[in-house]
């Protein structure tokens, strides 16, 4: 029986249950997913040729970036292979996906996404080490997680209708990491190359996590797992829906550096992010890119009808959907793609709401120049900027 309430990643409704009121309800409601293009044409859409992207993935066309993983568009999940390690010194299991990597030509074979930006996180506890057996298991050299801690995150307003919100009053993130755990490993007898490899469950055994069927016991699995099966070696995670330079996306939330974001995007905290630099972007050496979120997007207007430009935490936090983040380069878009994203939050001013301009952003220029201009600033008036926090976002797919 699942202990937890299950907040799926801060994009999904909050405080519902992932299967039934989730994702593909915001896909379609939201309209995130792009229409058809036989809409206004005189021939059905099986007329339509193939999508551009179909012949080379740079151009326009829905493309699956992680393809280690089934993906699941109407569900909005994916199914990636589960691997089984241990923690050297004790033996303890540990249970973990992999989705990108610093080896361009494992990530090629692999299906996995490849950042050559995370060579650049190893700081400090950013990045542990480990080797693999000659069986192929991992070894990790440091680093556990405690998945008891009921996931919970109590609006601002919940006590009074006044409030905003957000801020929230009070919040928990569902699974916390030891002082040195970092999602990111450098594996030191397989080149030296960096994996990003969050942990899913720790020191159970197979029958403690055997979900296959879902309904999983979200105190000894990861909060965005949706069914989990060690017998056939693999994990179904769910996924948040977003925007890369105008293009609708889908993406994995797995730990966040800080328990605030780690508990609206229903991550782990993993202190050992905290060891990475922020504020940098496509510097050199910098190992992150940066991720834009808006506190004060435009909600729903009326109860039961969707907005086309509803986006941002407060809608969010009043059970909406997802605040519809945007990210910055992901592959096949640009060439600087990290999946530790540095959020830079955003809220827009009084004078842009009176005036009208307040609507839902999907590209990152659009909103360096909305900053610009003077009609999105930091939280409170403040300049605007990194806000210090790094969430662990790997990218799965892209719509356009």
């Amino acid at each position: 029986m699942n202990k937890k309430a299950i907040f799926t990643p801060l994009g999904m409704l909050i405080a519902s249950a992932f299967l039934s009121t989730g994702f593909a309800q915001e896909v379609e409601d939201d309209d995130v997913r792009p229409s058809p293009p036989s809409i206004g044409s005189d021939i059905p859409v099986t007329y339509f040729g193939p999508p551009p992207s179909s012949v080379e993935p740079e151009l326009i066309g829905p493309f699956q970036l992680l393809t280690a993983g089934q993906l699941d568009e109407d569900a909005g999940t994916i199914t990636l292979p589960l691997y089984r390690g241990e923690l050297r010194e004790t033996g303890e299991s540990i249970w973990y996906i992999v989705t990108d990597t610093t080896d361009s030509d494992a990530a090629l074979a692999l299906g996995l996404n490849h950042s050559g930006k995370l060579s650049f996180a190893e700081n400090g506890r950013a990045v542990r080490t480990g080797a693999t057996r000659q069986d192929g298991t991992l070894m990790f050299d440091v680093g556990s997680v405690d998945f008891s801690p009921e996931l919970s995150v109590t609006p601002g307003n919940a006590e009074n209708a006044s409030l905003p919100p957000f801020p929230p009053l009070a919040f928990q993130p569902g699974s916390i990491g030891d002082e040195l755990y970092s999602p990111l490993v450098k594996i030191t007898n397989a080149g030296g190359h960096i994996y990003n490899a969050p942990m899913i469950a720790f020191n159970v055994d197979e029958a403690d996590i055997d979900f296959c069927d879902g309904d999983p016991d979200h105190s000894v699995v990861h909060d965005s797992v949706v069914s989990i099966c060690p017998a056939d070696e693999t994990v179904t995670l769910s996924l948040a829906a977003g925007f890369s330079f105008a293009k609708p996306v889908l993406y994995l939330s797995t730990e966040a550096n800080d328990p605030l974001p780690a508990a609206l995007e229903g991550a782990t905290f993993a202190p050992g992010l905290r060891d990475v630099a922020v504020g940098r972007d496509d510097s050199l050496f910098s190992a992150v890119e940066r991720l834009f979120l808006t506190i004060n997007g435009p909600s729903n207007s009326v109860e039961g009808q969707v907005n086309p430009q509803r986006q941002g935490l407060f809608s969010t936090l009043s059970g909406e959907g997802g605040p519809l983040n945007v990210l910055g380069g992901i592959p096949t878009v640009a060439t600087d793609y990290s999946p530790l994203w540095d959020l830079n939050v955003g809220e827009w001013t009084q004078l842009a709401i009176d005036r009208g301009y307040r609507s839902r952003v999907t590209e990152e220029f659009q909103i360096l120049g909305l900053v610009e201009r003077g009609f999105l600033t930091g939280p409170g008036g403040s300049a605007y900027g990194s806000s210090g926090f790094i969430v662990n976002c790997p990218i799965v797919h892209r719509f356009l």
